[in-house]
């Protein structure tokens, strides 16, 4: 089975100034969702992936995409058992559900299912 990437995430400490980075630079239309996050549509019309802006909760900025997977938790053993590390286990996150790992080069990327 393929994992596809279906989201990605731009996180930083000025939350206002990336929305209105991205939305202007991208003409990417925002939409506000809970816990001033907003959910991005590039307008690719099935070409690409969305994402979405949001800010920080540790005062640092970053760059996540998503892959997505049914077994979050059997993803992540896998994760481990090839040198990766869980950063944050299985979350609810509203409708879906959400694990982070680090690679072995030490790089956060994002697990998600239900997306």
């Amino acid at each position: 089975m393929a994992y596809p990437v279906t989201h990605f995430e731009v996180i930083g400490k000025d939350n206002k100034k990336l929305r209105d980075f991205y939305s202007k630079a991208f003409d990417w239309k925002l939409t506000d969702a809970p816990e001033d996050y907003a959910m991005v549509d590039t307008g690719a019309n099935g070409h690409g992936i969305g994402g979405g802006i949001g800010p920080s909760r540790n005062g640092r900025s970053s760059v996540t995409f998503y892959i997505e997977t049914e077994d979050l938790k059997g993803t992540l053993a896998k994760v481990e058992r090839l040198g990766g590390k869980t950063v944050m286990p299985p979350t609810k996150a509203g409708p879906v559900e959400l694990a982070m790992f680090a690679d072995p080069e030490g790089n956060v990327i994002g697990l998600a299912k239900g997306m």
